[in-house]
């Protein structure tokens, strides 16, 4: 029987020492990259822009808002009133993760030449100039302690962009009765999904800690629900709003844009508002 030369099997054990050598190497930079990602998710998800608080007040000014603050004296974000009173609706608006309560002003804008609605804008904890730390418990707690600051002698609506429509449909799941509609622009089923979406090599599910889990939260709620979704949206790409507008079985109605992207979808002209407004009315 022929042997196996020396040689050869020296060279066979080499090959399979520098295989198992790769694979395990392999395996710890892909564990390290895990560790990583989990310890700096949330710089991920968070971008907060910073701004003194003096360039605030001018933003704010430039913007024609207003400070929002609670009875403790503390600023919670920013609103403005409709110029005719009494008001017909408050509108409550929520925000994406890299923008800020001056610069939804655009929002109050075009509903405000629509409807006499009043607006009011959270801000974040460790957005703009409010203190904090941003993360799912106190994105919830802000606007939770917004929404019950609103009187509800009139129909409140929420707008949810990008992150906030996670935070917004908590407010829906946690306040169903209250709420007289709901607009969520380039939303997302569940947060994991987007994420791994993103990160389709890392086991998104294990490692991600602020969930978002928004079709979870509207289950409880049955109010009207509008969806609007970009067709070139690369950030949180329309399946993923398709997927949550289609497990609604609520009143609901689609918008599909498809020559926008994650950032032109959230500038609507106003015969698309006066849409969602009637939608809302419709079906309160």
């Amino acid at each position: 029987m022929n042997q196996i030369p020396r040689r050869t099997k020296l060279t066979l054990r080499g090959c399979l020492d520098c295989v198992v050598w790769l694979l395990r190497a392999g395996l710890a930079f892909y564990l390290t990259v895990c560790v990583v990602v989990a310890i700096y998710q949330r710089r991920l998800i968070y971008i907060p822009p910073v701004y003194p608080s003096e360039q605030v007040e001018q933003m704010a000014r430039t913007a024609k808002l207003e400070r929002w603050k609670n009875p403790a004296g503390q600023a919670i974000g920013m609103k403005r009133l409709s110029p005719g009173q009494p008001a017909g609706g408050r509108v409550l608006i929520v925000y994406g993760n890299g923008s800020c309560a001056t610069g939804c002003a655009h929002y109050a804008d075009v509903i405000q030449d629509i409807a006499a609605f009043d607006v009011f804008i959270v801000e974040y904890p460790g957005y703009a100039d409010r203190p904090g730390s941003p993360n799912q418990k106190s994105l919830f707690r802000a606007a939770d302690e917004a929404f019950q600051l609103l009187a509800t002698n009139r129909p409140v609506y929420l707008v949810g962009e990008s992150l906030g429509t996670g935070v917004a449909a908590f407010l829906a799941g946690t306040h169903p009765d209250q709420i007289a509609g709901v607009v969520l622009f380039a939303p997302y089923n569940r947060l994991a999904d987007a994420a791994q979406y993103h990160y389709p090599m890392l086991p998104v599910d294990l490692l991600l800690v602020d969930r978002f889990p928004s079709e979870d939260y509207l289950r409880n709620y049955h109010g009207p629900v509008g969806v609007l979704v970009a067709g070139q949206d690369q950030v949180v790409p329309e399946k993923f709003g398709r997927r949550l507008y289609d497990g609604y079985a609520g009143p609901k109605r689609l918008w599909e844009f498809t020559g926008d992207d994650h950032g032109t979808i959230m500038f609507r002209l106003p015969n698309v508002w006066k849409q969602i407004i009637a939608f809302w009315q419709a079906n309160s």
